[in-house]
């Protein structure tokens, strides 16, 4: 019925066209041309024929490009809402692709500021296309064409406003047919928003399954750490303790004592389940006690965390692991040992924990691998992304400081993340 009411509508236009340039013949005509009026209707109704055949024409490659005829599809002036789940900037930047990527389109205007972007295209026409009986019809076809888009901020989304429409006035719609391009360029702009789209949503899912990997790969690394280091640290604590027993029982009981609460503190934790400060402290405090034994008096230590912080959110294992950083590279290769500080403080929503101590410092050959600090700045990265940060510097005026900074949380829903 669209198709029918077209091309019934396109009849009666230029049939009105017709008798109007018919009266115009018959004013302005002279007696001597009065034989040429049969060639003169011959010629209109032949030129209303032509513009009836260039109607069922436009009809069927509206019905190419979109597989049905109705109003919308047949209107010379198409309008797309399309919502867009990213922010302005993102969206914009993706529209902007989209319209570029069209043939033979030319920006005139695209501010990001005002969110706006105007562009046109010059549909190209081979030569005498449109030439009949030695006239250039070209006239009656829409060539130039032209695409308006805005965008309009919501809640972290964005809708944009696709108008695409012949650059005439109006009234041209009447007399004037676009062939589809217009619905056609329509079409493939929201075909290459739509796919944009699939591959930014593609690309984040890619990235959080590699996060997800990652974190994986860090759990499995931190399960290897706890492998590797727990037996040996066992076995040379139950020897001294063995040793003790002969020698002064009160120090074996106490080597043994601490090293339950170190076993106790690091039992295997069910999947993302968070850990504190208090909890981190508590292992580290329990591992020193044991080598001070051990050391005797080449190993002092000093705490300064404030009861407020122990039940701040802190990941597993990180505290332990710049404790023995510091032991094995700092203090047991310095003669006459050395001090650990472990220090707490909160500033500005940020829980700062540093471990420094007075050994031998940079200068010293160490034997490390490196694999436990890439391991604390690897699971900080994934925990925090930026929001964390670990740094290394020389302490004054012997030794080596260490330092990580976590947004502080008593949440430990929020804070499961942080242990992977």
């Amino acid at each position: 019925m669209a198709g029918l009411l077209f091309i019934g509508r396109t009849a009666l236009v230029w049939f009105i066209a017709a008798l109007a340039v018919t009266a115009l013949w018959h004013i302005v005509g002279f007696p001597h041309i009065r034989p040429l009026d049969w060639l003169f209707a011959v010629a209109v109704i032949g030129f209303v024929t032509a513009k009836v055949i260039h109607a069922i024409a436009h009809l069927r490659r509206v019905q190419l490009i979109k597989g049905r005829i109705d109003a919308d599809a047949l209107s010379q002036r198409q309008r797309r809402q399309i919502e867009i789940p990213f922010d302005t900037a993102e969206a914009f930047a993706i529209v902007d692709a989209s319209i570029r990527e069209l043939p033979n389109i030319s920006i005139d205007e695209s501010t990001r500021d005002s969110l706006n972007l105007r562009a046109h295209i010059e549909k190209p026409v081979a030569p005498k296309a449109y030439m009949f009986a030695g006239i250039d019809f070209g006239f009656l076809v829409v060539r130039r064409h032209q695409i308006l888009a805005t965008l309009t901020p919501a809640n972290g989304t964005s809708s944009a406003l696709l108008i695409c429409e012949a650059a005439g006035g109006i009234f041209s719609d009447w007399l004037q047919f676009d062939d589809g391009s217009n619905l056609e360029n329509a079409e493939a702009l929201t075909r290459a928003i739509t796919r944009r789209i699939a591959e930014r949503r593609r690309g984040e899912q890619a990235s959080a399954q590699q996060t997800s990997t990652e974190k994986e790969l860090a759990v499995a690394k931190l399960n290897l750490l706890h492998a590797q280091i727990e037996p040996h640290f066992l076995y040379n604590t139950l020897a001294n303790a063995q040793i003790l027993t002969r020698t002064d029982p009160a120090r074996a009981d106490e080597m043994l004592g601490n090293l339950i609460a170190y076993l106790r503190s690091s039992m295997p934790r069910p999947e993302n389940a968070p850990s504190t400060l208090g909890e981190e402290l508590e292992r580290s405090r329990a591992y020193l006690e044991i080598l001070r034994i051990r050391m005797g008096d080449r190993l002092k230590l000093q705490i300064e965390v404030p009861e407020s912080l122990k039940s701040a959110a802190f990941p597993a294992m990180m505290l332990q692991t710049l404790v023995e950083n510091a032991i094995k590279h700092g203090l047991e290769p310095k003669y006459g040992g050395g001090t650990i500080w472990i220090l707490a403080r909160e500033n500005a929503g940020q829980l700062t924990v540093t471990v420094a101590d007075d050994g031998q410092g940079f200068n010293a050959q160490s034997s490390g691998t490196g694999i436990g600090l890439k391991n604390v700045r690897e699971r900080l990265k994934l925990a925090y992304g930026t929001a964390a940060s670990f740094v290394i510097a020389a302490n004054f005026p012997n030794g080596v400081a260490a330092t990580i900074t976590v947004p502080i949380s008593t949440d430990a829903a929020a804070t499961g993340a942080n242990h992977a």
